[in-house]
């Protein structure tokens, strides 16, 4: 070992032990520190380069690193903090910007941090528009860590956490047209105030509901006054080969929420984004106020972010697809060695394996010969940038199959 990598080793080593001691996780961090990053790899404190197939689970969906969006953030001569309650015109341009791209109606944008938050300001939006208040969503999903938005995650969150919202309903899987008929029997009572759920579903390793259970799911919602809010955190901004995953299945939601890929990694940032209905029902009703929600460094990110991808959305989305189909193909080539279930939408991947200590072991020895996977009980999950090479897929994935 040369002396630089025994330095960042023992660098490393320093980090895992301060972090041990000084950082709150509910789970222990992988044993790979990372220090730098550009395009579709990630650099470790010993010198070493991965190829990352996550992109921070959605979040770098234009590869890390990207110049115009650096060098805009360095010009930034703005204030240093802007108080909610007064104007400022980067927060009109960035809400406007959304209107016009978001599907269906939406028109207004509530300022949040992050993903949680975002959730939180529309089921308080559903809840106050609409004098309603109990919640439909899948079971098992997960749409954030406050106690609101575990509410509507998987039920059993109600384990450690027994005083989240009552009134919160689940639809199990599958997600097919007798599910639809599911869902009417939860909501003909005419008292759910919104039913919640991503398009794709990423956290369930890039489940994709059937066409019929999701144009059955917006007819519902308008039949008996239940809003539609549409969880796009994760397959926002082009994930799914569409610049939302609404349009896979041409909905209109009443509520969109955004995160992640809104700003590239480059700042925290949520929105949620509702129709004028919705916010006009709400007004005066429910206090939206985020201390830093929208912080003008996070606005510039996002204006700079937005910027590149209207420039080079064709090409992007084109890109997606072809990537989305190097992977279908080779992945379906693969022997895993243990039955796996490859679904594919875009750049969204999920492998469900039966046995969940395969999917953790695998993903582990990905890691060691410098794959970046996600990895969630028996499912692992791809999501990488949509600006990913095919001479990178193809690295990653005979790393993958080497690992089999």
């Amino acid at each position: 070992m040369t002396a630089s990598r025994r330095e960042s080793s023992g660098t490393s080593a320093s980090v895992k032990r301060a972090d041990q001691r000084y950082m709150g996780r509910s789970s222990p961090p992988h044993d790979v520190q990372f220090v730098g990053s550009r395009g579709s790899y990630v650099q470790g404190a010993d010198g070493r380069r991965y190829v990352d197939f996550i992109a921070g689970w959605c979040v770098g969906n234009l590869g890390w690193g990207v110049r115009e969006i650096r060098a805009r953030l360095r010009r930034f001569d703005g204030p240093d903090y802007v108080h909610p309650s007064y104007l400022y015109a980067p927060w009109t341009e960035l809400a406007q910007q959304l209107a016009d791209i978001t599907p269906g109606r939406l028109q207004r944008s509530y300022r949040a941090t992050g993903g949680t938050e975002a959730v939180e300001i529309a089921l308080q939006l559903a809840m106050a528009s609409t004098g309603r208040s109990k919640f439909v969503s899948i079971e098992d999903s997960y749409h954030g860590n406050s106690l609101g938005t575990m509410s509507v995650g998987a039920s059993e969150y109600r384990e450690a956490l027994p005083n989240l919202l009552r009134g919160c309903l689940k639809v199990k899987r599958p997600l097919d047209a007798n599910a639809v008929d599911r869902v009417e029997r939860l909501l003909r009572k005419r008292d759910v105030a919104a039913f919640i759920m991503e398009p794709i579903i990423c956290n369930l390793g890039a489940l994709v509901p059937d066409a019929q259970f999701m144009r059955g799911l917006q007819r519902l919602c308008r039949r008996y006054g239940t809003l539609l809010i549409l969880d796009e955190v994760a397959t926002g901004f082009g994930r799914t080969g569409r610049l939302f995953a609404s349009e896979l299945f041409g909905l209109a939601p009443d509520i969109l929420t955004l995160a992640k890929a809104i700003t590239g990694g480059h700042a925290g940032m949520g929105a949620t984004v509702a129709t004028e209905r919705v916010a006009r029902a709400a007004e005066g009703k429910v206090n939206v106020y985020s201390t830093y929600g929208w912080h003008p460094l996070s606005v510039e990110a996002a204006l700079a972010n937005l910027a590149y991808l209207r420039a080079h959305q064709a090409h992007l989305l084109k890109n997606v697809a072809e990537r989305s189909e190097d992977f279908r193909s080779r992945l379906h080539q693969m022997d895993f060695g243990s039955p796996v279930d490859i679904r594919v939408t875009g750049l969204a991947i999920g492998l469900e394996f039966e046995d969940g200590a395969y999917a953790g072991a695998l993903a582990g020895r990905c890691r060691k010969a410098g794959l970046i996977l996600g990895i969630d009980d028996d499912t692992l999950t791809l999501f990488p940038a949509l600006t990913i090479s095919r001479r990178t897929v193809h690295e990653g994935l005979d790393i993958l199959e080497r690992c089999l």
